[in-house]
C-alpha cells in the first residue's frame, strides 16, 4: 500500500528515483501525472496517488500529455511478490493475447482462467484483457508521441487489427484521439525507423554495462562504444536492429530501432527493456544485498543484468563459454555467426535452431561431444513448444546447472540466480574474506552474482 507522506515528499522533490513507482492524480484537472512531472504542482488536498497506471485510468484519470506517463519506467507492485502474477505481465507484454485467448495465456501458467482474473482483481482491479488494451494503448501515445510512424502503422505496432478499432479502444481507455497527441506537420517515414525514448530509475552504473557488453560483442552481430550498445535481432519473423545511446543526465536511453514489420514492436521495444534491465528498483535490490557484506563499500551502485536477446541464444553463448575464458568464447560465436548467421547487408544475426540441428559444425574447433551438446539445444528448439523450460534442458547430454543458469540470469534476466560453481565467483568470494549466505540475498541473487564478479 503506498504511504501519501512518503508520496508526497518524493512528489515535492521531483526525484527520478521515484519515476514509475507510483502516479500522481489531481482531482481538479482529471489528469495523472508521473512524480517528475515538471507542471506546476498542485496542492496535496487536490491529489490522489495510485501505484499504476491503469489504475490511476480505472479511476476515471486521463494521461498527462506534459510529462507522459507512457514513458515511465515500469514499477509493477507486485514484482517479486508473486510469480504468476510477473509471469503474465511479461507474457502479455510479449503479446499473448493478441494471438490467443485469456484461456490460452492461463494454461501456459499453469492455472485457471478463473484463478487468472482474480490474480489480477486482486493486484489492479480489473480483468487480465483490459489490463492488455490500456498497455497497447499506451504503447500507442508512446509512439505518437516520438515517431514519424503513420496511424495506421501505429494501430498494428500497437496490436491493434484495424484502425477503427484502434481509434475507438484508444478514446475509450485514455479520454483522448490520437489526432490530440499526434502533432500537425508530421511526415511519414520513407522507412521503419524511428527513434524512442526508455527511461530509467537511477542509479544506473552504464560503464559497467558497457564494459560487459564490449567484452562480448560479437562482430557483425553487435556493437558497441563508450555510449551506446546495439544489434541486430529477429522476433516472430520480423527482422531488425536497435542502438541503444545512454543519456546520462536524462536517466533515459534514446533507441533507434529499425524493423521491416511493426506487428511486434511493442514485445521487441519491451524486450529491449530487458535486456538493458530499465524497470528494476535497484535501491531496494541494493538494500536487500547488503546484508551479504559485512563492508558496505563492497557494494557497487547501479549493477544492472545486462541481458541478452533470447533463452536459446544465451543457451548458445554459455554452451561455447563452457571451461574457457571470455575472449576465447567470444571468437567461437564470431565464428558461427559468420558461417551460419543470415546476412542483413552489412550484419548478420544470430542462427536460427534450424541452421545449428542440421549442421556438422566442423568449423568450430571444440570437442565433438560439444558440437553435439549445441545441435542437442537446437532440436530441443525445434522440437518442444515450452523450449525455455530449464528443467527440460537439464535432460540434455553436455548441459549442466552452470549453462541453464547462465543461461536463464542473460537470456530470460532471472533476477534469483546466484553462479556459485564459476571460477570467477569462486574467487570474487575468497577475496571478500569474509563468509555470507547467498539465501539471504534472494530474490535478487542474480545482482548478488553482477557485484561479485564486478570485484574482480
Amino acid at each position: 500500500m503506498l504511504n501519501p507522506k512518503i508520496c508526497q515528499k518524493a512528489r515535492l522533490s521531483r526525484d527520478p528515483r521515484f519515476d514509475g513507482k507510483f502516479f500522481t492524480a489531481v482531482k481538479t484537472t482529471g489528469i495523472y501525472c508521473r512524480p517528475i512531472c515538471p507542471a506546476t504542482t498542485p496542492k496535496e488536498e487536490n491529489v490522489t496517488y495510485f501505484p499504476s497506471a491503469i489504475q490511476a485510468a480505472n479511476a476515471g484519470y486521463r494521461p498527462c500529455l506534459r510529462c507522459r506517463p507512457d514513458s515511465a519506467p515500469g514499477s509493477p507492485a507486485w514484482k517479486g511478490v508473486n510469480t504468476t502474477m510477473d509471469r503474465a505481465i511479461r507474457l502479455i507484454g510479449e503479446g499473448i493475447l493478441q494471438d490467443d485467448s485469456l484461456y490460452g495465456l492461463a494454461a501456459r501458467l499453469g492455472i485457471s482462467d478463473r484463478y487468472l482474473r482474480q490474480l489480477f482483481k486482486k493486484h489492479l482491479g480489473i480483468s487480465p484483457k483490459a489490463y492488455a488494451l490500456y498497455q497497447q494503448c499506451l504503447f500507442a501515445k508512446q509512439l505518437l508521441h516520438q515517431t514519424k510512424l503513420s496511424v495506421t502503422q501505429i494501430a498494428l505496432a500497437s496490436g491493434f487489427n484495424s484502425v477503427r478499432r484502434f481509434n475507438d479502444c484508444f478514446q475509450l481507455q485514455l479520454s483522448l484521439t490520437p489526432s490530440q497527441i499526434r502533432r500537425s506537420g508530421i511526415t511519414k517515414p520513407k522507412s521503419l525507423q524511428m527513434q524512442l525514448q526508455l527511461s530509467y530509475r537511477p542509479p544506473y552504473d552504464w560503464s559497467y554495462m558497457q564494459k560487459f557488453f564490449m567484452a562480448r560483442a560479437i562482430p557483425g552481430l553487435e556493437w558497441c562504444d563508450e555510449q551506446s550498445y546495439g544489434r541486430t535481432f529477429e522476433w516472430l519473423g520480423s527482422i531488425g536492429s536497435f542502438t541503444a545511446q545512454h543519456v546520462k543526465n536524462e536517466n533515459r536511453f534514446d533507441v533507434a530501432i529499425e524493423l521491416d514489420d511493426v506487428t511486434h514492436l511493442k514485445a521487441i521495444v519491451n524486450n529491449i527493456r530487458r535486456l538493458l534491465d530499465l524497470d528494476v528498483d535497484i535501491q531496494a535490490v541494493e538494500q536487500g544485498l547488503q546484508q551479504c557484506f559485512a563492508d558496505a563499500t563492497l557494494i557497487k551502485t547501479g549493477l544492472r543484468l545486462p541481458g541478452t536477446w533470447n533463452m536459446f541464444e544465451a543457451g548458445i553463448r554459455a554452451i561455447l563459454g563452457q571451461q574457457i575464458s571470455v575472449v576465447a568464447a567470444r571468437n567461437l560465436v564470431t565464428t558461427l555467426i559468420t558461417v551460419l548467421g543470415q546476412s542483413t547487408g552489412t550484419t548478420r544475426l544470430f542462427p536460427l535452431p534450424q541452421s545449428i540441428a542440421n549442421n556438422e559444425l566442423s568449423f568450430l574447433k571444440i570437442p565433438a561431444s560439444r558440437k553435439q551438446t549445441l545441435r542437442n539445444l537446437a532440436q530441443h528448439y525445434i522440437s518442444h513448444d515450452t523450449p525455455n523450460d530449464p528443467q527440460l534442458w537439464l535432460m540434455l547430454k553436455g548441459i549442466g546447472p552452470w549453462t541453464v543458469d547462465y543461461a536463464q540470469l542473460r537470456g530470460l534476466s532471472d533476477p534469483d540466480i546466484y553462479l556459485g560453481a564459476d571460477l570467477g565467483i569462486k574467487k570474487a568470494v575468497v577475496k571478500s574474506a569474509h563468509n555470507f549466505n547467498p539465501d539471504l540475498a534472494s530474490p535478487w541473487r542474480s545482482y548478488l552474482t553482477l557485484q561479485l564478479w564486478a570485484q574482480l
